[in-house]
């Protein structure tokens, strides 16, 4: 494949991503906002409690919207249900705009919660899908490097400007998604889901240029026919020995991902900074943040393809697990001893990054790559739905309730807890994970199917496919 070709699948995947960029706003709003909130001179008076809420509710909303936007794209695919994410984010930047009481906010949060959840559902089936075997790791990444670049934007401008002027910004975004967007083309596995051949190949022919890409739509032709045979229901990602291991596999990478700690950090990284007291101010320190985190993103999205999905999640799990005993201990020796901790203020500004850059090498961006991969074409939909639940309510856990440790039994024990769950995220990852770097679609299902043999039987006079465990 041409490097010109290439970039096709790119121009399209960041387009794409935009409205992953804008998920990233709404999550990083909240480290320079809730202190502005929080403080005496806040536009709107605010409770540590409501803050709590104002950092949880986007979260627990985006939970409601994966069923419908596994749903929609079925029916009218992964490109028109992504475009219909941006129309949460643009009202709730709104009511943020309009806001002069807790409730208003309250109610943003929750909508654009629903844009959150029907972005994180289809981008991946998205960029799965458009992208060339080599790529495919690479292109999936793209998820949480322009997401990594929302969530800078806030640390960068947030501290500065009034919640109008940072609102105004944030706004931008989702209307520049929907005009580039709406330029790209859809998945051509979509096109052939539905019968749609000839739309197919226009669609593969817009992302690989004008080369020679028969083989590839044959290809993918077969594989759809093969995947359709057996129509998908929710029972057969339990009942089903392939789909039941993908899911396995994939609930707990993304619960080692969120019990990390890494959406607490990122939700309370001003504050975080704040009780740390080291050289750099909070905002300066969230900026440097930000910066690790962008920067991380985008080397891992050139790792993913050479190193392979495996080796990345074991170091990022152990790099996290290390970082969380060290900032537990540093915070421990604070809450007990403040003035002998005076001189190891250093720490936070040192540890916290490196926390940053080993979550953001693996766990961040690893697991969207392996969603957008692992399962089959006619249960897909279904699964990313079930995983963008399980993460929605396992990030609004996280984000709730590390609030309540913290005020109540000390931050250190929030991040001793965040530890020990990243230790057990590495024995897991050891055991359970295939590596799937640069395989097919094909041959990664026949790796997740190895246990399984496929049998014809006659059914109301017509063959049906169905697998079955030896």
């Amino acid at each position: 494949m041409s490097i010109r070709s290439k970039w096709r699948e790119y121009m399209a995947a960041l387009s794409a991503t935009l409205i992953t960029a804008a998920a990233g706003t709404t999550v990083g709003w909240t480290s320079p906002t809730l202190p502005l909130l929080l403080s005496k001179d806040s536009p709107i008076q605010t409770s540590a409690d409501q803050s709590s809420w104002i950092a949880s509710l986007m979260i627990l909303c985006s939970a409601a919207s994966p069923i419908p936007a596994s749903y929609l794209a079925d029916r009218i695919g992964t490109k028109k249900t992504l475009l219909l994410a941006a129309l949460p984010y643009i009202i709730g930047w709104i009511m943020v705009m309009l806001a002069g009481n807790v409730p208003t906010i309250y109610v943003s949060r929750l909508i654009s919660g629903l844009g959150y959840g029907i972005a994180y559902t289809a981008a991946p089936m998205y960029l799965g899908e458009i992208a060339s075997n080599e790529v495919r790791g690479a292109m999936a990444t793209l998820i949480t490097v322009m997401s990594k670049f929302g969530i800078l934007s806030q640390y960068c401008i947030g501290p500065y400007v009034s919640m109008l002027g940072l609102a105004s910004f944030n706004i931008a975004i989702p209307i520049l998604f929907v005009v580039t967007f709406s330029a790209m083309p859809e998945s051509p596995y979509y096109y052939l889901k539905s019968g749609q051949q000839n739309l197919a190949e226009i669609s593969l022919k817009k992302l690989r240029g004008k080369g020679y890409i028969r083989e590839e739509l044959d290809s993918m032709t077969h594989l759809v026919n093969e995947n359709m045979k057996e129509k998908s229901r929710w029972k057969d990602l339990v009942a089903v020995g392939g789909n039941k291991k993908g899911l396995i596999i994939l609930l707990g990478i993304y619960f080692t991902q969120q019990f990390c700690g890494s959406t607490a950090v990122i939700a309370y990284a001003q504050q975080i900074f704040g009780a740390a007291e080291g050289g750099l101010g909070p905002k300066e320190s969230c900026i440097l943040f930000g910066t690790v985190q962008l920067l991380t993103s985008a080397i891992s999205s050139q790792l993913v393809d050479r190193l392979g999905r495996k080796p990345l999640l074991l170091v990022s799990s152990c790099g996290v697990g290390l970082a969380n005993i060290i900032i537990g201990a540093y915070f421990f020796m604070k809450h007990e001893n403040n003035d002998y901790v005076v001189n190891l203020s250093f720490i936070p500004i040192v540890v916290i990054p490196i926390f940053i850059f080993s979550y953001t090498i693996g766990l961040a961006t690893v697991p969207f790559a392996i969603t957008s991969e692992i399962f089959p074409t006619n249960i897909k939909s279904k699964a990313t739905c079930v995983i963008q639940i399980f993460v929605a309510l396992m990030t609004f856990a996280v984000t709730k309730l590390y609030q309540v440790i913290a005020d109540n039994l000390g931050n250190y024990v929030a991040f001793w807890c965040f530890g020990v769950l990243s230790v057990g995220g590495v024995i897991f990852i050891l055991v359970l994970l295939p590596e799937t770097k640069g395989q097919s679609f094909a041959a990664i299902q026949d790796k997740l199917y190895s246990n399984e043999k496929v049998l014809y039987e006659k059914q109301d006079d017509h063959m049906s496919r169905v697998r079955i465990n030896i």
